[in-house]
């Protein structure tokens, strides 16, 4: 024999308690967003900071093996007509022997593609081609090694984090910065 027992009503979710709660929701995931998307950038730029330590020890090497020397690169062009006039080397052809993997030189910020367009998402400042190591003039101004940066990203691919963080520079010296200091010495 069963009994029934009345049945107790249960509380149930009016439509207006459930909207205003899924509008808290949608507003925290809004304000999450954008802390989000900087968050990864930086884990992208960290990435992009430990390819251009990368990028300076094969320097480093290419230059201890060349009397002191720097290389003499420049960036290829994005045009195809410009690139087939480039007369020196790109930085991917120099030091692919002492990097070990081309890959080094690909940001994982490079949203424009300028990896697979020119072999290199980063920059060679080519003022500095083939200067003794030790003793960089650049316009006929003295630089030491920290003051002058030689590898740098082509664009400003981490500009999320912030306009003075949207560059990572390599400088002579082996020290990296995201923020670009240029001072003349003596």
């Amino acid at each position: 024999m069963k009994s029934s027992s009345p049945a107790k009503p249960g509380r149930a979710f009016t439509l207006v308690e459930l909207l205003t709660v899924i509008a808290i929701i949608a507003i925290l995931a809004a304000l999450m967003l954008p802390v989000l998307g900087r968050t990864k950038e930086s884990a992208r730029a960290t990435v992009c900071l430990s390819n251009l330590h990368q990028i300076g020890i094969a320097l480093q090497i290419y230059v201890s093996e060349n009397n002191n020397k720097l290389p003499s690169l420049r960036d290829v062009p994005t045009d195809p007509a410009a690139a087939a006039t480039n007369i020196f080397p790109a930085i991917h052809k120099v030091l692919a022997t002492h990097l070990g993997n081309t890959n080094v030189l690909r940001c994982p910020s490079d949203l424009q593609r300028y990896f697979e367009l020119t072999g290199s998402s980063y920059s060679w400042n080519s003022l500095l081609n083939g200067e003794d190591a030790d003793h960089l003039v650049v316009f006929n101004i003295k630089f030491s090694p920290q003051e002058i940066p030689v590898v740098y990203d082509k664009e400003d691919f981490h500009k999320a984090r912030g306009a003075n963080k949207a560059v990572n520079y390599l400088y002579a010296d082996g020290h990296i910065k995201n923020l670009l200091t240029l001072e003349g010495s003596k």
